[in-house]
């Protein structure tokens, strides 16, 4: 093989690789809300968004007093997508993801209504240049493992040690 066959061939197997990880890559950062069921009866439920809008709604969980309790296995939202919780009159959003993989959010992450949103991922929490609030009240994103509730608990990303 000649010197100049060899970078025709090195090249294009560079270009080739490099096209098949891009399409690779893309469908691995594909990511979405997945509940996990560590809520039980109270899950998380993930109900696409209507009328031409891309995205997802967030309802169910676990209400407690003015907080209203979420768990997911992994939690995501693409560009040009949004997820966005429904406030059934609670002061706060209290989401916690379990599974061991970060966060990624490139798109729209909000709240229908006026609550405080806290989201709790101890693997990292990864905000992308199209990343956008659409929050009424606050927004807390923490590496934390546990948020303390004072004598009644924690609610742990790890396990549940309040019945929360």
């Amino acid at each position: 093989m000649s010197h100049r066959s060899w970078q025709i061939a090195l090249t294009g197997t560079i270009v080739v690789s490099g096209i098949l990880l891009g399409k690779i890559n893309w469908a691995i950062a594909q990511s979405k809300p997945i509940a996990d069921d560590t809520l039980g009866n109270e899950r998380s439920t993930v109900v696409p968004l209507s009328g031409g809008t891309s995205g997802d709604r967030i309802e169910g969980g676990a209400r407690r007093g003015d907080n209203l309790f979420h768990n997911f296995q992994e939690f995501g939202v693409d560009a040009g997508r949004g997820v966005y919780f429904s406030d059934p009159g609670v002061n706060n959003i209290i989401t916690r993801v379990t599974g061991g993989n970060q966060s990624q959010i490139d798109g729209t992450l909000g709240v229908l209504g006026k609550a405080n949103l806290f989201l709790i991922d101890p693997s990292g929490i990864i905000f992308g240049a199209n990343a956008r609030l659409d929050i009424g009240g606050s927004f807390t994103a923490t590496t934390a493992s546990a948020i303390a509730f004072n004598s009644q608990g924690d609610f742990s990303a790890y396990a549940i040690a309040c019945g929360y």
